[in-house]
């Protein structure tokens, strides 16, 4: 039986959405409250050792990824659009500088020091450091200043890159329409009234709400 895959996007009138951290990891810890992509690790590559410099995916579009949450297995996908815009809110909000370990620790000296969407994978600049391009994968390098941070990723403590993030779904945005509803049913006519119950009815039956 195939999972049921649901997609996760930001909302933009929701300010906690979009990525908080990218975490070094070996075997994250998952944490049911935000996203963090524990078993879905993407491999780093250290392109120079002297600079302490490392390159990876922060995250990739349209990869169906399994999650495991109240004892429910399903998968989570991002499409571009969205992948897109975690990569500007990144920016914009000033978390280059946001680092975790295994998901489970902040950490100081380390930052995104370079960041962008792969838009044409015969030319990106992803492919000088040996990684796989994938149109509209969201591209890190990262340096570490902190010490023991690097002896870690020479000594394979960490193998890869996870985001941590808050995103939404449908279910959520079904929940706020029926917030609004809420607010304004007294307002509605009869007709309007049962169209909107047979409406409620049918997403119940489909597993929708």
């Amino acid at each position: 039986m195939e999972l049921e895959t649901i997609e996760l996007f930001i909302d933009e009138e929701n300010i906690k959405d979009g990525v908080q951290a990218i975490s070094l990891v070996e075997n994250p810890a998952i944490e049911e409250n935000f996203v963090a992509l524990n078993k879905h690790k993407v491999e780093f590559k250290t392109i120079d050792e002297e600079k302490r410099i490392i390159v990876g995916y922060a995250l990739v579009p349209d990869k169906k990824i399994l999650r495991i949450q109240n004892d429910k297995k399903f998968n989570i996908k991002f499409s571009k659009d969205t992948v897109y815009k975690a990569c500007e809110l990144y920016s914009t909000r000033l978390k280059n500088n946001n680092t975790t370990l295994d998901h489970e620790k902040d950490t100081n000296g380390v930052s995104v020091i370079q960041s962008w969407i792969v838009d044409n994978v015969k030319m990106d600049k992803v492919n000088l450091y040996g990684l796989n391009p994938i149109e509209g994968g969201w591209a890190v390098i990262m340096k570490v200043y902190n010490d023991e941070v690097w002896e870690g990723v020479k000594n394979k403590k960490y193998l890869g890159l996870s985001i941590e993030g808050i995103f939404s779904d449908e279910i959520i945005e079904q929940s706020k329409s029926l917030e609004t509803i809420e607010k304004t049913v007294d307002e509605l006519t009869e007709d309007e009234s049962e169209f909107l119950i047979k409406e409620i009815i049918k997403a119940i039956e489909k597993g929708e709400l």
